[in-house]
């Protein structure tokens, strides 16, 4: 094994060289991208041209994979979900979020395999939740320790653009009525390093529970202008057959949408996690 990791940015973010997504891993390779995600929270991959099968298999070493109940999938790999400008409405992507927090047990992590991409733009963003919470003050972590959000799956997927056919709308409903709003903590502590985060986003966080509405909107709008700032942040340019691989446990990311009317074609895996505390 021959696995090199080069950091990108202070906060989060390695491009990793020396093993090949396509093979199976060895128990070593897998363990150390694990221990590679956990330091730096999102792992790029170059030049790793990965079926939906092959893509499946890599993140299925990492737990049990997540089939969403909105996007289109892959038929032979119901796993492996597809995000292409040219079919689905993608709008949902361009906001700061962490994904499928709608659910009790959110993703651990996601693995996104690039297949076609615009020759400029459409570049996708992670930010730490961690730093980002280690960054706040004293008083303000004391405030927030205790605390529990609401995450709505209807905020990124509202009706009027999922629920255009007969056939559209059966599928929201019944996704609405198996996914209710439902609660996290809004400081989450990582199951495996331990490390705080501030775990809540624009994309699916709906309010503060234990606050008034006016005092839970002007403390989640701090929240959600601080959590993004750019020091916190890691930007990846991508070509295709690049894999990025996060840890949704203490990551948003935000999906520029800058590059209509050109087409862009995206593959993601979910690695199913645990209940947040």
């Amino acid at each position: 094994m021959n696995l090199q990791l080069f950091p990108l940015s202070p906060a989060l973010g390695a491009r990793v060289e020396g093993v090949d997504l396509s093979l199976p891993l060895a128990e070593a390779e897998r363990d150390a991208i694990e221990r590679a995600l956990l330091q730096h929270q999102v792992l790029f991959f170059r030049n790793q041209p990965l079926t939906p099968r092959q893509q499946a298999d890599f993140a299925r070493r990492f737990g049990d994979l997540h089939i969403h109940p909105i996007y289109p999938n892959v038929p032979e790999q119901p796993e492996v979900l597809i995000l292409d400008t040219a079919v689905t409405d993608v709008r949902d992507n361009a906001i700061w979020h962490t994904d499928v927090t709608f659910l009790p047990t959110p993703a651990m992590g996601a693995v996104l395999s690039a297949k076609q991409v615009p020759a400029w733009g459409g570049d996708t963003l992670w930010a730490s939740g961690a730093a980002a919470y280690e960054a706040l003050s004293a008083p303000l972590k004391r405030l927030l320790d205790g605390l529990t959000a609401t995450h709505d799956f209807t905020k990124s997927f509202p009706l009027e653009r999922f629920g255009s056919t007969a056939e559209d709308l059966a599928r929201y409903e019944a996704t609405r009525r198996q996914h209710p709003p439902l609660s996290h903590p809004v400081i989450r502590t990582h199951p495996v390093s331990g490390r705080k985060g501030l775990f809540v986003s624009e994309g699916f966080t709906t309010r503060i529970n234990e606050l008034e509405p006016a005092e839970s909107q002007a403390i989640l709008n701090l929240l959600f202008a601080h959590s993004t700032r750019p020091e916190f942040t890691v930007r990846w340019q991508w070509q295709a057959g690049d894999v990025a691989f996060w840890d949704n446990r203490c990551t948003q990311h935000y999906a520029v949408d800058d590059y209509r009317p050109q087409r862009r074609v995206m593959h993601r895996a979910t690695v199913l996690g645990d209940v947040p505390v």
